[in-house]
């Protein structure tokens, strides 16, 4: 189940922290309960399980029941979300940048059309 209602900047947000990076470099490999990421983290279990639900309510991650656990993996819509996000940021870099090399060659053919 992943968060619908997330958007972009809840997921950038949601990054900002260093334990949350973390965890989601760690379910890189693979889904993982909370003991197993806690485990491999310098804080607590109730921290992570904190940082999962942030992590979670910004459409970052899903969770699935198997038996009395809860297996934690990366949300590929949630990724997708936030690349692109920063892809249409980046795409307005571009086009600024066109926009403003444009006007510069413009402004140099005009001082070199002068006698």
């Amino acid at each position: 189940m992943t968060n619908t209602s997330a958007t972009p900047e809840m997921a950038i947000t949601a990054l900002a922290d260093p334990t949350r990076r973390a965890i989601m470099n760690a379910l890189r490999e693979g889904p993982l309960a909370v003991s197993a990421l806690a485990n491999d983290l310098p804080v607590t279990r109730p921290a992570v399980s904190q940082h999962l639900r942030v992590l979670s309510d910004a459409g970052l991650l899903t969770v699935t029941p198997h038996g009395t656990r809860r297996l934690y993996s990366i949300a590929p819509d949630g990724i997708a979300a936030i690349r692109s996000y920063l892809d249409s940021l980046w795409t307005d870099a571009l086009d600024a940048f066109a926009v403003h090399a444009t006007a510069l060659a413009g402004d140099d053919d005009d001082t070199q059309s002068d006698p």
